[in-house]
């Protein structure tokens, strides 16, 4: 399974959004992009760079925000024959890894950081994205790093299945 979410970043003047695709299973982030608009775009990208790894998901799991929604993304994972899973309305929690990532990534990286432009932060992020997934052990992963879980499982179906709980609903 993988999970994304958007969230954004205030710079000092506008905002930056930032979408995530992980892995929920050991947390480890594959791939991320930033933009200055909300258009399904950058989030389509996001996905063709996680695709790229070589990996594919069983099931995608996100909220149901109109860029995870659009035409263009549903037949995307349909394409790649990926199962569809969107939270429930007004459900975060049905996303509570993600947005476990996004308060790490804020009150660790963005709220002590005061981004001038769009390069900054994407340097920025990069360094702690990079540092979150390798080099950071996670108390939850056994002490090991997300990178170090990721690269261990086997890419199969043999991996334990995590399930959803809630109104979450799959296609």
């Amino acid at each position: 399974m993988w999970a994304t979410d958007i969230t954004y970043s205030a710079l000092q003047k506008g905002f930056l959004y930032l979408v995530a695709i992980m892995d929920p299973y050991c947390r480890h982030v594959l791939s991320w992009k930033l933009s200055n608009s909300l258009d399904t775009e950058f989030c389509l990208e996001a996905l063709e760079m996680a695709l790229g790894s070589g990996r594919k998901p069983d099931v995608f799991h996100s909220d149901q925000g109109c860029q995870f929604t659009s035409s263009a993304f549903v037949g995307k994972l349909k394409a790649e024959e990926i199962k569809i899973s969107w939270s429930g309305r007004k459900r975060c929690y049905d996303n509570i890894l993600v947005e476990r990532l996004w308060r790490t990534v804020k009150y660790e990286e963005v709220y002590l950081r005061a981004y001038s432009d769009g390069w900054e932060a994407e340097i920025s992020l990069a360094r702690f994205l990079w540092r979150y997934c390798h080099v950071r052990p996670h108390s939850s992963l056994g002490g090991k790093t997300p990178y170090e879980v990721y690269t261990e499982t086997k890419p199969c179906s043999s991996r334990p299945r995590l399930t959803m709980s809630g109104a979450g609903t799959v296609q």
